[in-house]
């Protein structure tokens, strides 16, 4: 692997390798030129880059802490658990790291509106709050499935000032979310941004997303390296489209750290029961990029499941895709009962409720740890799960088995 690797990828057309690149028609390719150029000025200027510490210190919260989760890793007698607390970022995950640096370029730019899709909600409320902040309109497209499993977070995005298109085709759920608002976005990208909410879509949001969302592995690398004089062993963290994972490895990518990807098994291996793509997809294009996506029989995006809301999407961001097919990044998986056993045992072992979608990252550690006495695990927490108490306490009661 060389070194510098961040300032090696994507290229100038937004490839990871054969990943990635612009699959769009070409007004809308003018519009994705358009904010490439924007992006590549703001990123350079000392105005934006101090704007943005700004916020992400007095606004956010940042920097986050990592935790030494004690009673889990003495119950283990394994390895180490640590876990980066993403959910202690402003409005409870991770998202907010890029839809405020989204949101000041939409400002930048002259734009008047933010649309976005979101799945579990985290990434609407996070952009409902970016766009409060500049004073901005907000489009939030969510399927009905999530609207009815996310509640908490819809309530959240209305009471912030955005508004909620619920979306009533297909799976009704976070693909088709994309879906709607980019045909939204079809009628004014002169208005409006499309701020895509992972590191997917087409050049340069995965570039733009992850490198907002790197914030969490510089922090992440400074504060381990200062709590334990060394680097972790491993870095885990759950992957749908992929931000919270880019983020977190982009700090440990040039170093000899393993890096883990944890994939939705849902409810088994076969077709149409997960969301695991990077575990059972093929090569494809699908909204805009060109990554690994799960097909169905005639080669068109495939049904995908997940208990949680904001993985079950049938691609991945294409740098994930390209990581993996290098072998720098590995891939695991972990069922829907597994997610949900690590939310109780987190919830009730160490006092911290976590997001259903961190919980399957959280389920894999636990699952590697007894075996690694002697090494260090860190975990992307990326998320807390108050979005998901109402749906997790309906559907499986208080944990009283766990």
């Amino acid at each position: 692997m060389k070194q510098f690797y961040l300032k090696q990828f994507p290229n100038e057309e937004g490839y990871f390798g054969k990943f990635g690149g612009s699959f769009v028609p070409e007004s809308i390719q003018k519009a994705m030129q358009e904010i490439d150029a924007a992006y590549n000025l703001i990123a350079q200027n000392s105005d934006f880059i101090a704007e943005l510490r700004k916020i992400r210190k007095h606004f956010q919260g940042r920097p986050t802490p990592i935790y030494f989760a004690h009673n889990l890793t003495r119950e283990y007698k394994g390895a180490g658990i640590y876990l980066k607390r993403e959910d202690l970022n402003h409005t409870g995950a991770h998202k907010l790291n890029h839809c405020m640096g989204e949101a000041l370029l939409a400002k930048f730019m002259g734009k008047k509106k933010l649309i976005a899709e979101t799945g579990a909600g985290q990434h609407g409320v996070a952009l409902a709050t970016a766009a409060a902040y500049f004073g901005l309109e907000c489009e939030i497209h969510m399927g009905e499935v999530d609207i009815a499993k996310e509640h908490p977070n819809v309530v959240r995005m209305k009471i912030l000032g955005a508004k909620v298109i619920p979306v009533s085709f297909g799976a009704k759920t976070l693909k088709e979310a994309v879906d709607s608002a980019f045909q939204s976005y079809l009628k004014d990208p002169h208005n409006a941004m499309y701020a895509i909410g992972s590191v997917v879509g087409p050049h340069p949001f995965p570039k733009i997303v992850r490198d907002f969302q790197s914030i969490v592995g510089i922090e992440s690398k400074e504060q381990f390296l200062e709590m334990t004089g060394e680097l972790p062993d491993i870095v885990i963290a759950c992957v749908g489209g992929g931000s919270n994972a880019m983020g977190i490895f982009s700090g440990f990518i040039d170093d000899s750290v393993e890096l883990v990807g944890v994939e939705p098994l849902g409810r088994g291996e076969k077709l149409g029961e997960n969301a695991a793509t990077l575990s059972y997809g093929e090569e494809g294009v699908m909204h805009g990029f060109n990554s690994i996506m799960l097909k169905d029989s005639k080669g068109e995006p495939a049904s995908v499941y997940s208990i949680a809301s904001g993985l079950d999407y049938p691609s991945v961001g294409p740098e994930h895709a390209y990581l993996h097919s290098i072998g720098r990044t590995k891939v695991a998986t972990i069922l829907d009962k597994e997610a949900i056993a690590a939310f109780y045992l987190l919830s009730k072992k160490e006092g911290i409720i976590p997001a259903i979608e961190s919980s399957h990252a959280l389920a894999y550690a636990l699952k590697i740890a007894p075996n690694l006495k002697g090494k260090k695990i860190l975990i992307n927490l990326s998320g807390r799960g108050d979005k998901d108490i109402d749906f997790i306490a309906n559907t499986y009661g208080y944990g009283e088995v766990y």
